[in-house]
């Protein structure tokens, strides 16, 4: 299997896949800097040609930039020659659903990005469908919501003293927990099947104030403030405000039963104990 993209999820996929046996190379723009779990050999991005060619399984988790997905354009040759492989998966966002107003959407709902970075994921998602076709390859593509984990998450934000608990009711956002990223890309892997589209988000919708004062009940401090939403928008970045400004409720059943798992994290709660848990470990 090769990763392209060493960063936050890349890094717990490659550490899952080479739990369930595939020998593993991931992609670091700079090898020296990367930091992949113990196993994994790590080439520069530049020069990953040779790797996905001899690849059976190819995870591409790196963000596409102006000029489309970085690894089509550095690695299209290789992927479409490469004899072996026989599965792509590609990380890709439930923002291209759009704003819904707080409705349900499930993995057979057609996408209506609004965002222009949501627009560029959608096109991105139909280039790799194509790229797929002609390389005979079956392709998952995985739309993910919010990510946390160890060292991102509610906690730190705690810690930190720059938590706030904004309400805006009615709103709830979709997430997952890094760690259900990498057993779902890895079960996917494991039994591939023609082209899907798989939901990485965990069973639980919720509002982000409710996340940070679970945070901080564990933690065993105060919770800060409730701000209204209004307000608190005041102070917030244009990218924090794009955010905010869709609501949408990903519904995850389908991906489930297809991959025949069942999350290690099925809300934040036991999320943030997991995190906890995790960080108690390695004191």
């Amino acid at each position: 299997m090769v990763v392209a993209g060493l960063g936050y999820a890349g890094s717990a996929i490659a550490a899952e896949a080479l739990a369930r046996g595939f020998a593993v190379t991931g992609t670091a723009r700079d090898p020296a800097r990367a930091s992949p779990p113990s196993g994994c050999a790590v080439v520069g991005f530049a020069e990953a040609g040779r790797a996905i060619a001899e690849a059976t399984h190819l995870v591409v988790t790196a963000a596409p930039d102006e000029q489309g997905d970085p690894v089509l354009v550095a690695h299209r040759d290789a992927i479409l020659a490469a004899p072996g492989l026989g599965w792509i998966g590609y990380l890709s966002t439930t923002g291209v659903y759009g704003d819904r107003g707080g409705g349900l959407v499930d993995e057979s709902t057609p996408p209506t990005p609004g965002q222009p970075r949501s627009v560029r994921r959608f096109e991105v998602e139909q280039a790799w469908r194509e790229v797929a076709r002609q390389r005979g390859a079956a392709l998952d593509l995985f739309r993910v919501g919010g990510i946390y984990g160890p060292g991102r998450s509610a906690l730190d934000e705690i810690r930190a003293g720059t938590a706030r608990r904004v309400v805006k009711p009615g709103h709830a956002f979709s997430r997952i927990h890094r760690d259900d990223i990498a057993l779902a890309v890895v079960a996917a892997a494991l039994a591939p099947d023609a082209v899907r589209v798989l939901h990485l988000v965990d069973d639980e919708p919720a509002p982000s104030a409710d996340v940070v004062a679970e945070a901080a009940r564990l933690l065993g401090t105060e919770a800060p403030p409730e701000i209204p939403f209004e307000e608190a928008r005041a102070r917030m970045s244009p990218m924090g405000l794009s955010f905010w400004a869709e609501n949408r409720r990903v519904a995850n059943d389908i991906t489930k039963r297809a991959l025949g798992i069942a999350w290690r994290c099925p809300t934040y709660r036991e999320g943030l104990r997991r995190i906890l848990a995790e960080e108690c470990a390695t004191r």
